[in-house]
């Protein structure tokens, strides 16, 4: 075995062990929520299973509770048949359910919350965690200034069309402010706030209100989004600003040759400013004029002169790798959980929203979230936690939906209950639960046949890209011709 493929291993291994430990962490800690409540209320519990189906392990305790883990491991359970008859989800139950002593509105609604408010208490401790470490962030991540706009996109059909940021008259440097008067923080939350909204003209044109600071005076500008990648999400062609700095200069490279050094930030191309490496690329790539590149060096601004027949490297832009400034965030965890249960209620409401182009096709299910805890795994533990707190906080909120089955659906039912002054009928409620059972089952396949469509479409992506480096690679290693 290699030491590439031992290392590969254990990365692998590293990435199983902590979607494990956070993705099925944080479904035993919803359950664990319900089996506290209904053991300190005194409740008759008959089984604590992690994942539905056919127990893979299972051992009755010392309680007479059943412990399981389940074949499906698509959420979990914890059967109490005192509270709700769910044997179409969790089997027969083996007690006899009338001889056991009613409970009370107050126990119903006690045991049902705690799920979800175990949930937010995970976060919160992950989130405390997260708050004294800090968050890895870059520049271009913590920024809503606009450092690049595209002078065109490419539509789903391979169609090209002018890009609504050029079309709506949106500049390099613009900052925004707020998406359709909503605030934005970062650009993360920008491009969330983008793609959750659902603001339309009366012709149909999809439109969001950007509110834009631009020298010092805000204001308004109508920009009208397109649906572009197969995944049809609202984009508008703009990139986020930030300071390129030489992360590396090749030895006999032509950023070598005109005296670029490792650590210069690029500041300024022929006197305006550079803020996104892309407006360099353009600028090399038009070999007809020179380039008058600013850099700082320490305390030093230096110009750089680039001639008009300068080479076009197959490495990249003068031969040269490139970076940004990144740094740490302490955000506190009563923040971080709002941020996470803000984009969840944004979400909720443009799935609803007549206009939205939110469906449950971009929804992520257990094989999508298993993938980002995946990805998160090789960014580093600090994005695992950050993973882990919006999981906890959505798998809150997304059980507090009054639907049966769910939580929230339970405590409608007890509710109605108590208002009517007699529970709803066993058939009325048991049929209930059969269909939205079979309903939430449906969705979980539906949104994973688009979350394996997605993970095909990137690791293709991948291998393209990193044969197209190969290649870039191998020209660059390529002996110049030599001169007649």
């Amino acid at each position: 075995m290699t030491s590439d493929t031992f290392t590969s291993l254990l990365g692998n291994l590293w990435s199983i062990f902590l979607i494990i430990l956070f993705f099925g962490g944080s479904i035993f800690v919803h359950e664990l929520g319900h089996f506290l409540a209904a053991r300190r209320r005194g409740l008759k519990v008959e089984r604590f299973s992690i994942g539905f189906g056919p127990a893979l392990w299972k051992k009755r305790g010392k309680d007479g509770c059943e412990y399981r883990i389940s074949v499906l491991p698509l959420g979990g359970y914890v059967a109490l048949p005192q509270l709700a008859d769910l044997s179409a989800i969790e089997g027969e139950a083996e007690t006899d359910v009338a001889a056991l002593p009613p409970i009370s509105y107050s126990t119903k609604m006690i045991v049902f919350v705690m799920g979800a408010v175990f949930n937010v208490l995970f976060a919160f401790t992950l989130a405390c965690i997260l708050w004294v470490v800090g968050q890895e962030t870059s520049e271009e991540q913590s920024t809503t200034r606009i450092g690049y706009i595209t002078d065109t996109i490419t539509m789903p059909d391979k169609s090209v069309v002018t890009s609504p940021a050029r079309e709506a008259g949106l500049q390099v440097g613009d900052t925004i402010r707020a998406i359709d008067g909503e605030k934005v923080d970062d650009w993360p939350d920008m491009m969330q706030t983008l793609v959750t909204s659902f603001g339309q003209t009366d012709d149909g044109r999809r439109e969001a209100i950007f509110t834009v600071e631009r020298a010092g005076k805000t204001f308004d500008i109508t920009v009208y989004p397109r649906l572009v990648t197969e995944d049809k999400v609202r984009k508008v062609g703009i990139i986020a600003a930030y300071t390129p700095i030489v992360a590396a200069v090749p030895k006999n490279s032509y950023a070598e040759k005109i005296g670029l050094k490792v650590d210069d930030e690029l500041t300024a191309l022929n006197g305006a400013p550079l803020l996104n490496l892309l407006t360099l690329h353009d600028a090399v790539a038009k070999k007809e004029l020179s380039i008058a590149l600013t850099i700082k060096r320490g305390q030093e601004a230096i110009i750089l002169t680039i001639p008009a027949d300068r080479p076009v490297e197959a490495s990249g832009i003068f031969g040269a790798s490139f970076r940004t400034t990144t740094g740490l965030i302490h955000t506190n965890p009563v923040t971080q959980i709002a941020n996470h249960a803000s984009m969840m209620v944004r979400v909720l409401y443009s799935l609803i929203h007549p206009h939205s182009d939110i469906n449950a096709s971009k929804l992520s299910g257990p094989v999508g979230i298993g993938k980002i805890f995946w990805d998160a795994s090789e960014a580093g533990i600090r994005y695992v936690l950050w993973i882990a707190i919006l999981v906890n906080v959505n798998l809150a909120l997304f059980n507090l939906l009054p639907i049966p089955v769910l939580d929230g659906g339970q405590m409608l039912f007890a509710t109605i209950g108590k208002l009517r002054g007699r529970a709803l009928s066993v058939n009325f409620v048991a049929a209930s639960q059969s269909v939205f059972m079979v309903l939430l089952f449906s969705l979980m396949i539906y949104v994973s046949v688009f979350d394996v469509g997605r993970i095909r479409r990137d690791s293709k992506a991948e291998t393209q890209a990193k044969e197209a480096a190969a290649e870039r690679k191998k020209a660059a290693e390529q002996p110049a011709p030599a001169k007649p």
